[in-house]
């Protein structure tokens, strides 16, 4: 099965903000991926509720909403009246992370938790079948254009047999650090959606970038 691809726009060009949309929503992509800082829970500031109703004039792929604050809890509500579809929260930063899972669920979207990559994935394991979609940090988060960990592939597959023997239909993002030298093995290792920032919007042909991901086992 093909993976879900998501563009970062965090990697976009800010003061084209709805022209680089607008070539997501005419590319292969399946959702829009935005990461939201706050400068305290990861060392950036990117943006927030604002620019997130700018991004769902225009978009027409879901958005993938990723929440890198400290009690995001208080901002579920506003996030998806922004229009986010899918809502991810750091295990990190959640004192209790099944109620807010419950949250996000009973505003209608899907409910994320994003690991950072010392937090092990056995600590799910409890809620792995009321999570959506678990975000593997493939680099430490705050910013843009990081090399991918290794010890990544590693954790990708024991997240795939936890997901496997609850038989849950949890899917695996990674985030951070993808790109055409290791989609292919991320997909291997378990992975179902990729997100992809710098790669997609600082090449030459973004769109074209997209389609190989988006085709990455049949690209030769």
């Amino acid at each position: 099965m093909k993976p879900l691809i998501a563009p970062s726009v965090l990697a976009a060009d800010f003061a084209n903000l709805q022209r680089d949309i607008e070539l997501v929503n005419d590319s292969e992509a399946d959702w829009i991926h935005v990461d939201i800082m706050d400068g305290s829970f990861v060392p950036n500031i990117s943006f927030g509720l604002p620019v997130c109703e700018a991004i769902q004039r225009h978009a027409q792929k879901p958005m993938d909403v990723h929440l890198m604050i400290e009690k995001p809890e208080r901002y579920i509500k506003a996030f998806r009246e922004a229009g986010a579809s899918v809502i991810s929260v750091h295990y990190e930063a959640c004192d209790h992370l099944h109620r807010i899972l419950q949250e996000i669920k009973g505003l209608g979207c899907k409910a994320g938790v994003a690991l950072n990559p010392h937090t092990n994935v056995t600590l799910l394991e409890d809620t792995l079948v009321d999570i959506d979609l678990v975000v593997v940090m493939a680099v430490n988060p705050g910013f843009g254009g990081q090399s991918l960990i290794e010890n990544t592939y590693r954790k990708v597959g024991k997240l795939k047999k936890m997901i496997e023997n609850t038989g849950s239909q949890t899917l695996i993002e990674i985030d951070g650090g993808v790109n055409s030298d290791n989609a292919k093995s991320l997909l291997t290792a378990g992975a179902d959606v990729l997100v992809a920032g710098s790669f997609v919007f600082k090449s030459p042909d973004p769109q074209s970038t997209i389609r190989d991901l988006k085709n990455v086992y049949t690209v030769v």
